[in-house]
């Protein structure tokens, strides 16, 4: 891709995150379990396509997948298995985008400078214990799965072992928020 296209895309792909961030803050209610739930009860039968089309695009604006699942969880209280699946791989594939498009944005330049932080970051995520990094930055629910994304697809991590530890990390982390939750519902 060309220089000009890929600085574009950057900056376009910048002030919608940005944007949709902003968006959030002065209208959390939007993106509020219930206001989810109502959008994705709208569309009747096709419920569970649009909750797994939701958490598909959710990656490209760093929207958290926990409001989602919980919306998932309370619309759907009868099949917590299927809201369980479709999040997981919604999240994955989700990730996997993310993590592809991540260098063609550009964001590898960021990791072609040669400073302490960024060789800390490449030794953590290239490492031995690389898989298990990015598993616990999956699981831990205060950071966002999306930040991992684009680093690990700007530093080239082996996609096949990025996403069978953000599967496990995810799974682990969803099946908390989805079983967890169905008890206070």
């Amino acid at each position: 891709m060309k220089e000009s296209y890929s600085t574009f895309f950057r900056y376009f792909w910048i002030v919608i995150i940005v944007g949709f961030i902003a968006y959030n803050f002065i209208f959390p209610e939007t993106f509020s379990k219930e206001n989810i739930a109502i959008n994705i009860q709208a569309f009747g039968n096709y419920g569970l396509a649009i909750f797994f089309f939701c958490h598909l695009i959710r990656g490209f604006v760093m929207l958290p997948s926990t409001a989602l699942i919980f919306a998932g969880v309370f619309l759907f209280p009868d099949d917590l298995f299927s809201v369980l699946l479709l999040s997981v791989i919604g999240i994955v594939i989700s990730s996997m985008i993310v993590y592809y498009f991540s260098d063609k944005l550009g964001f590898a330049k960021i990791f072609d400078k040669n400073t302490k932080t960024t060789n800390l970051v490449k030794e953590k995520l290239s490492g031995k214990y690389g898989p298990l990094f990015i598993m616990f930055w999956a699981f831990f629910p205060f950071v966002p799965t999306d930040l991992i994304c684009y680093t690990a697809g700007a530093m080239k991590i082996n996609p096949i072992i990025f996403a069978v530890s953000l599967f496990i990390g995810e799974l682990i982390l969803c099946s908390v928020y989805v079983y967890g939750s169905a008890y206070f519902i």
